[in-house]
């Protein structure tokens, strides 16, 4: 029986833990490592698939929580699924919903059946356990699935830290159990624990038990500061399999991204890109730039000089101005074509020197320029 996921490690740099792979699903080819834009509500926010496809996305992400509460799951499965009823052809990552649910808050209750929590739309109340979510996932038809998973918040402290990962492990096992349509659909785990590194490996190799086709590192970026993060994402790593894709969920600035691939990450989603490009933010070879600022009124120049997307080739920094300001819609367009374009042709960029074992020589090149500050 073919796989509904093949991944093939094919090259690993020789002085960091970052790795070039490949991912084939039934729906493409997926270069790794790789930036997924977010299509939280089966769309990218502000652009067309065809728009999301010219970037150079190979994947896009989309979310259960909110597809199940409109337009509802059953109404994407009677289009054909996911990729038909958005037009996207090329391969779909959906996440389980737990992040969105338990994000909640007050408006949620945890339980072991699962989590009862009310609707952002309109208040009604709704069960979701992990069968639930993999039913869902299987009426969208996404290539790649999330289990259902417990994100702890942060801080969280050790004995509730440690008995949520419990509760995901067993959440995983149902998750196993509901999920049957392994021909065309691949289930990720999701390693939680927390910041404490011993609860991390334990979550880690109950996980890795199961052999499933790929695993996920979930509870990070969520508020700890970055030197924490990226101390307990080092330690992350090394304990899942070398021959399996590795995905750090919910990522998306360039120094997060780096610090992850040097240490072995190969997958990361975000809104980021289309969010602050609906906030006239552009990122840019030299740093992310604020296009309100009345500095750019006659400046006639490409938003980025040495970025080839259609936004750079086709406008100025006035003209993205004058829309911001204007309040034209065409600004979040162009905009979010340009930061996604970034991210996606900076992971490209990190792959050739991976291959060509300079990922640390790119990476000190890339700071050079990029810095880190919005320029507001």
């Amino acid at each position: 029986m073919e796989k509904a996921l093949k991944f093939e490690l094919l090259h690993k740099d020789s002085r960091t833990k970052a790795r070039r792979g490949r991912i084939t699903t039934k729906h493409g080819v997926i270069e790794t490592p790789v930036f997924m834009p977010v299509g939280t509500q089966a769309t990218v926010k502000a652009m067309k698939p065809e728009d999301v496809a010219n970037t150079g996305a190979q994947i896009i992400l989309g979310n259960t929580y909110h597809l199940y509460l409109k337009p509802g799951h059953d109404i994407v499965k009677e289009a054909g699924g996911l990729h038909k009823f958005m037009n996207w052809n090329q391969s779909i990552l959906t996440d389980s919903g737990g992040f969105q649910v338990f994000s909640l808050g007050k408006f949620r209750k945890i339980t072991e059946e699962g989590v009862m929590f009310k609707s952002y739309i309109d208040g009604s109340k709704h069960m979701m356990r992990p069968e639930d979510s993999i039913e869902i996932q299987t009426a969208l038809g996404s290539d790649i699935i999330m289990a259902f998973d417990e994100c702890v918040p942060y801080p969280a402290d050790y004995r509730y830290t440690k008995d949520s990962l419990y509760r995901t492990t067993r959440w995983l096992e149902r998750c196993i159990k509901a999920h049957h349509n392994t021909e065309n659909q691949s289930l990720f785990g999701i390693m939680q624990g927390g910041m404490y590194k011993d609860l991390r490996k334990l979550s880690a190799e109950q996980i890795v038990e199961f052999d499933l086709p790929g695993y996920a590192i979930g509870g990070l970026s969520v508020g700890e500061p970055k030197d924490i993060m990226v101390e307990v994402l080092d330690d992350c790593v090394d304990h899942l399999p070398e021959h399996k894709p590795r995905y750090l969920m919910g990522v998306g600035t360039p120094d997060y991204l780096f610090e992850a691939v040097e240490r072995g990450v190969d997958m990361f989603d975000c809104v980021l890109p289309t969010r602050l490009a609906r906030h006239g933010v552009a990122m840019t070879s030299h740093g992310d730039i604020s296009i309100k600022n009345s500095r750019f009124q006659r400046d006639y120049t490409a938003l980025d000089p040495e970025c080839d997307c259609y936004t750079c080739r086709n406008y100025s920094r006035a003209y993205l101005r004058h829309l911001f300001k204007s309040d034209e819609i065409l600004s979040s367009m162009l905009l979010s074509e340009h930061n996604i374009h970034f991210l996606v042709n900076t992971m490209a960029k990190m792959r050739q020197a991976i291959e060509e074992d300079r990922f640390l020589e790119y990476k000190r090149e890339f700071y050079s320029k990029y810095g880190g500050k919005c320029e507001l």
